[in-house]
Parts: structure tokens; C-alpha cells; sequence
């Protein structure tokens, strides 16, 4: 099968793999669509040295597919079944996947695959926002206008926040997000974020801050934009293991909860994944709307690329595996 592997930092190749071999627990996944996300440019650009050549099939996790074969076939997924597969190993960029039974979700039939896929990400962002504090009457920052970002416009307001603020460096990326819930919008490459954040709201920054971008610059202005004894919730993939300049004393002055978020894939039953393809399914959110860019397989290179410069109007890329 083709399969796309990370040679070296930032220099992703085609290779011929061998078709997986059905275990049994698995199921033998033919991929139909991907879409790509901020920790594949972290998979790309930003691990140890020590994990290049990665393994075949890195980078990409967020996928749909059609069962061909599973192993036991007497469960609520059968072969020619079309499911979401969730793959946290970053190894389903590729013609087929394996995966362990209990990571296929059925996909409604009669929703469109490039809408179905972005139910992974969307899950992520439902299980992440469990840990936020109360948000009823508050005021709550999000940095990143990107698909996450935008996902945590609408989660936010389903969980009643009075005031949703969107931050972003790229002008058309904020054209998105009063769509997707935010009440306010901030362009911080063109004026400062603290002192349009306490325009907004009255002289005070927010309540609570949810950096969505993973960057050195965002996560530390997350805790230069957070109001004392404020919440931030830490989703972006960062970039690297460790960095330089971060804001500790004003973290520990300030009395901020800092609250990383990650492992959706052990929430049990898959729940938020579950009830963001029921948000997708039912028409709830307008999925198409961020949806900018699709690629043929044979073109992912440029498409890894687009979403790296953040370039061209993309918001959320899908790469379809069926093209040719």
C-alpha cells in the first residue's frame, strides 16, 4: 500500500508499505478521507531528533474509513461498515489502517464523509472543555481561530459563557468565528490583546483563557491575558518538549489553575466522540463552514504545507483518498 513516512524533520516521502495483516481485536480499515490538524505539524516540524524516520503512515489521525475485514465479526461494526477510526498513534496516513475494534464508530450514511471526519477533533475539544470551571456569566478568551479554536466557540457557548472572545494573528480566520459562537472578535497582530480584551470587558481580562494554537507566543500570552486567579486551559499540541521564556512568576503571582487537556481517546465509550458526530449528524454545527481546502492523497505534501504557513483562506484541510 502507499503510505506517507517522515524521513527526516519536515521532509515527508511516499513508500510502498505492506498491507496490514488482519489480528485478532482489529479491524482492517480501507481510508476514504482525512483532515489534517496542529499536532501533525508538530509530528512534521517539531519531535526529538530521535523519532525521525517516523514510523509508516505518520502523520495523520484523524480519518474515515470502510471496514474491510474484522476480527470477531459479531459486534455493532461489520465489514463494508464506514466508521470514524480513531488512531492517537498518528499512523493513518494511508491506504489502509488497523485498528483495534473498540476505536471504530458507525458513521450516519447519509452525513458526508469530510463533515463525519471532523467529529475527531471536535471530540477532543468536548472532552477538553469538561474540565473547565463554571462558565455561566463569565468571560472566556479563546487564542486560535483555527478548527479547534472555532470548535471552542461553539462549546463554549452551549456551556452558557456571557462573552466568548476570539483571538488570531490571521484577519480572515476571526471571518469564522461569530459563526461558530464567539460574541467578540480580536486581531492581536494589529493591537495589543490585553488592552482590547479590557475594552471588551469593561477593564478586566477574562475570566478564563483557553489557548487552542500551541505556540510558544500563544501559551505564553494565555498567561499574560488571564485575569488574577483566572483558568487556563491548555489544548494546543505544543510545538516542542520544552520552552524557553515561559511566564512562570507571573503564573504563580497571578494564582493561575493551569490545566492541560489531552487522551480523548480514554474517555469511556468514546462519549465526546459519540456526541460530536450526534452535533455533526444532526446538523447542529455548520461543519461545512470550515471546511476550506481538499487535497488528493497524491498532493498531501502541499496540503502539510498550506496548513503550516496558514495560508490561502485554510482553516480545515481534508484529504481525500479516493481521488485520484
Amino acid at each position: 500500500m502507499k503510505a506517507v513516512q517522515i524521513i527526516a524533520r519536515g521532509k515527508p516521502v511516499f513508500v510502498d508499505a505492506p498491507k496490514p495483516t488482519l489480528q485478532p481485536g482489529a479491524a482492517l480499515v480501507r481510508s476514504l478521507r482525512l483532515s489534517l490538524c496542529g499536532s501533525d505539524v508538530r509530528h512534521l516540524h517539531y519531535l526529538p531528533d530521535d523519532r525521525y524516520p517516523t514510523a509508516t503512515g505518520e502523520t495523520g489521525h484523524e480519518m474515515v474509513g470502510v471496514v474491510e475485514a474484522i476480527d470477531p465479526q459479531n459486534g455493532a461494526v461489520q465489514p463494508g461498515d464506514r466508521v470514524l477510526c480513531l488512531a492517537p498513534d498518528h499512523r493513518a496516513m494511508c491506504e489502509y489502517y488497523l485498528a483495534p475494534v473498540d476505536r471504530l464508530l458507525p458513521l450516519d450514511p447519509s452525513t458526508p464523509l469530510e463533515h463525519s471526519v471532523q467529529a475527531q477533533q471536535f471530540g477532543t475539544v468536548l472532552y477538553a472543555a469538561r474540565v473547565l470551571p463554571d462558565l455561566r456569566g463569565k468571560t472566556v478568551a479563546v487564542i486560535g481561530q483555527g478548527s479547534a479554536g472555532l470548535w471552542f466557540n461553539f462549546a463554549l457557548q452551549q456551556r452558557g459563557a456571557a462573552k466568548i472572545i476570539a483571538l488570531d494573528l490571521k484577519a480572515y480566520r476571526l471571518a469564522y468565528s461569530e459563526r461558530f459562537g464567539a460574541t467578540h472578535t480580536v486581531h492581536n497582530a494589529e493591537v495589543s490583546a490585553v488592552e482590547a480584551l479590557r475594552e471588551i470587558n469593561g477593564g478586566e481580562l477574562p475570566d478564563v483563557v483557553i489557548e487552542a494554537a500551541g505556540t510558544d507566543e500563544a501559551i505564553r500570552q494565555a498567561v499574560e491575558i488571564t485575569r488574577m486567579g483566572g483558568f487556563v486551559l491548555l489544548f494546543g499540541v505544543p510545538r516542542a518538549d520544552t520552552m524557553d521564556g515561559f511566564p512562570i512568576f507571573a503564573a504563580f503571582w497571578k494564582k493561575l489553575t493551569l490545566q492541560p487537556m489531552v487522551g480523548t481517546i480514554d474517555d469511556p465509550g468514546h462519549a465526546c466522540t459519540r456526541q460530536a458526530l450526534d452535533y455533526i449528524n444532526s446538523g447542529a454545527v455548520d461543519v461545512a463552514g470550515m471546511i476550506t481546502h481538499t487535497f488528493k492523497f497524491a498532493d498531501v505534501f502541499e496540503a502539510y504545507e498550506l496548513h503550516r504557513i496558514q495560508d490561502e483562506g485554510a482553516v480545515k484541510i481534508v484529504i481525500d483518498m479516493e481521488s485520484e
